[in-house]
């Protein structure tokens, strides 16, 4: 569990400052999967690249971090992550469709791999989509290939699939239909990841989340990540620094 909260962190990890929360519809009218569906994608996120400055806070059993956190993302090519403690460096991930890398200074080590050893570490399947999409507040799945059951929780959309032992959810609020959690349970494997998004801002016409909480359980054990943006800058020339330090060790996932 504690190699996951690790993963899970670093992954996690025109200017605007944050605008105010985004007041959100409730669902009323009974639709259908697809018009949710469509609903939801209608609402797009159009940038070429987008830097993000946020204070997260990760907490397991054993242990309470805060920390910041720098996310520059190049749309559908890389993502850096640097998690910093008191302006320190503590934490660098440089995501990519074909591999991820990072480094964690406590331990002085390092992985270099593919998604596949990735997602068994992790429990639940990643790709670089998926990544992206977790970070922008959209589903991690393409939910227009997919067969859902849809339905209304208290006040929100929910959209439902069950496949291979494993259910996934996804929740929508009824005015943008903006996403609000979405959920991956592995009952066999007493496994459950899920993001919840508690608010979502509108930046340079674009609607992202304000914050948003992931909260991974392994059987008896619960890491929490929670993460808010403070400052969204869109489409400036970014650059994405990464070099692991020369007496770091590399670590493999078996």
């Amino acid at each position: 569990m504690k190699k996951l909260g690790c993963a899970l962190l670093v992954l996690l990890l025109v200017s605007c400052k944050t605008k105010a929360v985004l007041n959100e519809g409730k669902a009323a009218d009974v639709l259908s999967a697809e018009k949710i569906i469509e609903n939801h994608y209608n609402t797009k996120i159009d940038f070429s690249s987008l830097y993000i400055r946020a204070s997260a806070k990760y907490r397991d059993e054993n242990q309470s971090q805060n920390v910041s956190a720098e996310i520059k993302i190049k749309k559908d090519e890389k993502i850096l992550v640097s998690i910093r403690f008191l302006g320190i460096t503590m934490a660098k991930a440089l995501i990519t469709p074909n591999e991820v890398k990072y480094y964690e200074k406590i331990n002085g080590t390092f992985f270099e791999g593919d998604y596949a050893s990735l997602s068994k570490w992790l429990g639940t399947d990643l790709d670089f989509q998926k990544v992206q999409n977790l970070l922008l507040g959209k589903p991690i799945d393409d939910l227009t290939k997919g067969k859902y059951t849809s339905s209304i929780v208290e006040r929100f959309y929910k959209l439902k699939t069950i496949d291979n032992q494993t259910e996934k959810s996804f929740l929508f609020e009824g005015e943008h239909y903006l996403l609000k959690k979405q959920e991956i349970v592995q009952p066999v494997l007493e496994r459950d990841f899920e993001v919840n998004y508690p608010n979502f801002q509108e930046v340079s016409a674009t609607y992202l989340p304000a914050s948003l909480l992931i909260n991974a359980f392994q059987k008896s054990q619960k890491t929490e990540i929670s993460i808010e943006y403070n400052n969204i800058t869109f489409n400036e020339d970014l650059s994405f620094p990464y070099s692991v330090p020369g007496d770091y060790e590399r670590i493999f996932i078996k």
